[in-house]
């Protein structure tokens, strides 16, 4: 069981003192090597989260403790997977839905979402093949090439690769310019249904570019 309490007592020089748990209860022995994370060093008044175990002459010794600001942050990591993988889930779902909704009410041509579909896939392996160039260190596919897949219609196979694999997801800069291609694509997609871009002349340039690239 975790508990929060407040640091007292605390010796920086021999690294021990004593923990007093919020709300009240028995007080535990803290020592420095009891801390499995921490920014910095503690000191007097610092609000930890700890559990409790007796030791054999039943002392409360308190183990397993992190700072609060500490325990947060690791939370806040760990939580932030999770909101990504359902915003994730929540943009293919709706993009989906709408990509077919479109094409069975003849808004788009048929060949759309086999392109987005082709290039998806596409996108989809050179995410995994990166992957595997990065862990053994070999040839890496480059950055460029993966959002110029996205802008032509491959971002939704980079969005899953990016999930599957736990691949440039951790790359602020990367994952900026990412959004930009999709914000992009989701515009000349808007065109397309439109008539303001024919869908012929925009394949006839963007694929040849792709691959040529």
């Amino acid at each position: 069981m975790k508990y929060q309490g407040r640091i007292q007592q605390w010796d920086d020089t021999k690294g021990f003192g004593f923990v007093e748990p919020n709300g009240g209860g028995t007080r535990a022995f803290a020592h420095i090597k009891a801390f499995k994370q921490r920014s910095r060093r503690p000191i007097n008044g610092d609000i930890i989260v700890y559990e409790v175990e007796q030791d054999r002459k039943g002392n409360h010794r308190a183990y397993n403790i992190s700072l609060l600001k500490d325990h947060k942050a690791k939370r806040s990591r760990t939580n932030k997977p999770a909101s990504q993988r359902k915003r994730n889930i929540i943009v293919l779902s709706i993009f989906l839905g709408a990509l077919a909704l479109l094409t069975l009410s003849g808004r788009l041509p048929s060949i759309v979402p086999i392109v987005y579909g082709a290039v998806s896939l596409l996108t989809f392996l050179l995410y995994g093949i990166d992957k595997s160039a990065a862990k053994k260190d070999k040839w890496r596919v480059s950055e460029a090439k993966l959002h110029l897949l996205s802008l032509f219609g491959g971002w939704p196979g980079a969005l899953l690769a990016q999930q599957m694999f736990k691949h440039k997801r951790s790359k602020p800069a990367f994952m900026r310019a990412y959004w930009v291609t999709v914000v992009v694509n989701l515009i000349l997609l808007g065109l397309i249904v439109f008539k303001v871009v024919h869908v012929g002349a925009l394949y006839a340039f963007s694929i040849p570019q792709a691959i040529r690239f």
